[in-house]
């Protein structure tokens, strides 16, 4: 006997062409109809998992990425901020080694440094430059000093970008010289040299110029030669350096003095009394701390990338800097050097003094020589007291990791 729940034959067959049938069906009318989106089907928020959007989206390509992303996230809200993540990650750039700002660009397009050289209005970039200069002299100029830059600039060839800071507002008359076309000029009322040097030569600005030469308006260079010098100071392996001073002119200190037996000197002795502290430059030349003056400084690409970060926003005169150049190249007394066989007379015109106002009846350049010697002081102090505060955190930092 047959039991009594068992299917004849002609049952079975009948319910497996029905299925079949139904399959068939179903496949033609599913491809008969165009793709679908999710994002415009209203489905329960809780229907899908936690799932690879990416694997849905290469499986499937009729459904995009950012489509399945969007109805999930308008399903789901913030439920899942994972998923929010993983498809950001996937759909949008983030590049971490990018500088900070630019981490949403590609990084071949990311362009982290700049440079002075003027380009035209027409043409291919690429012919904008006949050549490009490696070197850029700074000048900060009134233009009662016009004839004595316009003979300074003559000394520096076109490998050499010429900027001027205007500290006068007078501009458009320094036209009269051929080489002003081909110069750049910045201009800010009654400003410094070190005002401007903090705002306009960002060490990724400057960033193409092998030296940075920082240099004052009342500088006599009959006897300079702008590639010679640069000859010198490479063959010395100077990072910071200056021309040698006339002795006769009055120079200040004994160490920046030209002398006539040698190329280049990094060291001096100092007359007794000229220094409060025997162990500070310019006195400390057998302790190795070199020194140079600020009226005429070059610094190499890498130097002024750590002076530029020393020099203060409100101590715009840069009174004290000079003592503190040693900080930013090792050994120092390698590195620092003035060029005897290249030398220069200081004139002493003051007139940056003379843009000063009058104060309590004293003569402009009294209130101005009163804050360069304030600010020396002042710079003294922040220095002393920011490598006071490293160092007991540094001190900090070692008894903390003996103990723990």
């Amino acid at each position: 006997m047959r039991s009594g729940n068992t299917r004849k034959p002609s049952e079975t067959m009948r319910v497996f062409m029905t299925t079949f049938i139904g399959i068939i069906c179903g496949f033609f009318l599913g491809i008969s109809f165009p793709t679908v989106s999710l994002s415009k089907v209203n489905l329960p928020s809780g229907l899908f998992p936690s799932i690879d959007l990416t694997y849905i989206d290469n499986k499937y390509s009729g459904l995009s990425t950012q489509a399945l992303f969007n109805a999930w996230t308008s399903l789901n809200g913030n439920r899942d901020k994972s998923l929010e993540l993983h498809s950001h990650d996937n759909t949008k750039i983030w590049a971490r080694t990018n500088p900070r700002g630019a981490e949403r660009l590609p990084p071949g397009i990311v362009v982290s440094q700049s440079d002075l050289y003027l380009r035209r209005l027409w043409g291919q970039p690429e012919e904008d430059l006949y050549i490009k200069p490696k070197y850029l002299v700074t000048f900060t100029v009134g233009y009662g000093q016009m004839n004595n830059i316009d003979a300074a600039v003559k000394k520096f060839s076109d490998d050499f970008s010429i900027m001027l800071f205007h500290y006068d507002g007078r501009t458009t008359e320094w036209d009269e010289f051929e080489w002003s076309k081909r110069a750049i000029h910045v201009s800010a009322s009654k400003q410094t040299k070190w005002w401007y040097a903090k705002r306009f030569l960002h060490p990724d600005i400057v960033a193409p110029y092998d030296y940075i030469f920082m240099w004052d308006e009342d500088l006599g260079v009959e006897n300079f030669d702008a590639a010679e010098y640069i000859k010198l100071v490479k063959k010395h392996g100077l990072e910071i350096s200056q021309p040698g001073l006339d002795p006769s002119r009055g120079t200040t200190w004994a160490m920046t003095k030209k002398r006539d037996d040698t190329e280049v000197h990094k060291d001096t002795e100092e007359q007794p009394g000229r220094c409060t502290d025997p162990h500070l430059p310019p006195c400390a030349a057998y302790l190795m701390h070199r020194f140079v003056e600020i009226m005429a400084t070059v610094f190499s690409r890498d130097a002024w990338r750590c002076v530029w970060h020393m020099i203060q926003n409100d101590l715009v005169h840069g009174w004290g800097l000079d003592f503190a150049l040693r900080k930013c190249v090792d050994p120092a007394h390698e590195k620092i050097g003035v060029v005897d066989a290249q030398w220069i007379v200081h004139q002493g015109v003051p007139s940056l003094g003379n843009q000063g106002e009058t104060e309590t009846g004293r003569a402009p350049w009294e209130g101005v020589r009163e804050r360069c010697h304030n600010e020396w002081a002042m710079f003294q102090d922040r220095m002393a007291n920011a490598e006071k505060a490293y160092f007991e955190e540094k001190r900090a930092r070692a008894y903390k990791s003996t103990t723990s």
